[in-house]
């Protein structure tokens, strides 16, 4: 009993030793910088699914908008990048700041990177996960002034509890026919942008809100 007791002190311990050493995130450079509009690059893909790029970019206007910048347009973007030759989201990414700066006078760049996109069936459930991070560069200086990752599985709700192993089965299967057909990753992308790049939560690592919306310069 003593080592039961000294064990589950030592782990106390530990949890409240962690939680001590939690440090807030350091948002000083955003707030020295105060973008106001943000240029959305085309999205690295390290996924093996090829919509995954576009799928994901078509849905992060929303979330940075509704947090109070300007985000210039995606579409238009990708044209003027494509009627330039470079079509490649990595060659876009090797651009430099002062050049991105010139072209589109914007004052920040959003830099994405999908790590993952897709279905996996796993015996007995199928997930559809998207996982993404994100950096945002001042194009005046070329300073990074935020970075996150997000993640979103079609599994965080499941339970699979009852049915017994053959109805995990048929339900598994069921479920990655579905999620393949009407490409459940999209949906799935959309929060995954929207916990990446929706701001609030100030001190965990969430964007702060920009000029256009109400609650600028209010968090403390």
């Amino acid at each position: 009993m003593t080592r039961f007791l000294g064990a589950m002190g030592a782990l106390l311990l530990l949890i409240l030793t962690g939680c001590a050493n939690h440090k807030p995130y350091d948002y000083s450079a955003l707030r020295e910088s105060k973008p106001k509009s943000i240029l959305v690059l085309p999205a690295i893909n390290k996924s093996v699914e090829v919509q995954a790029s576009g799928s994901f970019l078509s849905q992060v206007t929303y979330p940075l908008a509704e947090s109070g910048y300007y985000v210039y347009p995606v579409a238009v973007v990708e044209e003027t990048f494509r009627q330039n030759g470079v079509t490649e989201a990595q060659d876009i990414h090797n651009i430099s700041y002062q050049k991105l700066y010139d072209i589109f006078g914007a004052d920040s760049a959003l830099y994405l990177n999908i790590t993952q996109y897709g279905t996996q069936y796993q015996i007995i459930n199928s997930d559809t996960r998207v996982s993404a991070t994100a950096r945002l560069v001042d194009l005046r200086t070329g300073k990074q002034l935020w970075s996150g990752v997000a993640t979103a599985s079609s599994t965080e709700n499941d339970n699979y509890s009852s049915g017994g192993l053959i109805g995990m089965l048929v339900s598994a299967a069921i479920s990655q026919i579905a999620n393949t057909v009407m490409d459940r990753g999209h949906d799935i992308a959309g929060i995954t942008s929207h916990r990446l790049l929706s701001a609030g939560g100030y001190g965990y690592g969430h964007l702060l809100y920009g000029p256009r919306s109400a609650f600028y310069g209010k968090e403390k």
